[in-house]
């Protein structure tokens, strides 16, 4: 069985539909269920409540995370987070006429 994992250069990096930071997203789901899964083995919680809890919580990662890539695409993710961290308005204190009366400084050359 052969994976194809890049499609060229300059190409983003696709592995079954998953598309750049989804992949990411989906290999460190992956693995923190693996380890809350082992945590709650070794600490002695019931074997079969820590199976069903590996395979549901597996389950969610995958729905979820191919539900993000199909909803937002490959940079979809990175603009919606960058838009949340814009302001919504720009507050201005100044007076604007204090813009107009300074005259403008002459550049300095350095030499």
């Amino acid at each position: 069985m052969e994976y194809n994992i890049n499609k060229g250069i300059g190409k983003s990096v696709e592995f079954k539909g998953l598309k750049s930071q989804y992949l990411f997203i989906f290999a460190g789901g992956l693995l923190s269920v693996f380890v809350v899964f082992v945590i709650l083995y070794l600490s002695g919680v019931d074997q079969w409540f820590c199976i069903g809890f590996g395979i549901i919580a597996a389950s969610v990662l995958v729905w979820l995370t191919f539900n993000l890539n199909a909803k937002y695409g490959e940079h979809g993710l990175m603009k919606v987070m960058a838009k949340r961290q814009h302001p919504y308005y720009l507050i201005n204190r100044k007076n604007s006429c204090c813009f107009f009366l300074h005259p403008k400084r002459k550049e300095v050359v350095y030499a």
